[in-house]
């Protein structure tokens, strides 16, 4: 089990609600393959608040990817709804959890919020 992939649904079921998806409800699975076999992370959401279990449930949406281009996106390094254009990614189920993904995941390394580049923080 990679590092990356334990850190980053660890966090996310730790950091519990996610303020960017307040009437969000639903289930995605993501199956990671790799050598060994396949991965199982199932994330449910309930009006934002996150849990994270390893259940190979059923599920409103499947990702499906290897465990290491899923490291990149954990990373930050790659962008969900990019990957899923060019077949990095695939899914089953609803596709606007495709793109709710990109709330779950990190920001490129080094990137700013917009405000904080602006003069006086953003503020007139």
């Amino acid at each position: 089990m990679s590092d990356t992939t334990t850190t980053f649904f660890d966090e996310l079921g730790r950091n519990g609600h996610q303020r960017l998806l307040p009437r969000t409800s639903g289930t995605i699975r993501f199956d990671l393959a790799h050598e060994g076999g396949t991965d199982h992370w199932l994330v449910t959401i309930e009006n934002g608040d996150i849990r994270v279990s390893r259940d190979r449930g059923e599920a409103d949406a499947v990702i499906c990817t290897n465990r290491a281009f899923f490291e990149r996106m954990a990373r930050g390094e790659a962008k969900p709804l990019s990957a899923w254009l060019r077949n990095d990614i695939t899914s089953e189920g609803q596709f606007r959890y495709v793109i709710m993904l990109e709330r779950l995941f990190p920001p490129p390394p080094g990137a700013r919020h917009p405000r904080s580049l602006a003069p006086h923080g953003g503020r007139a």
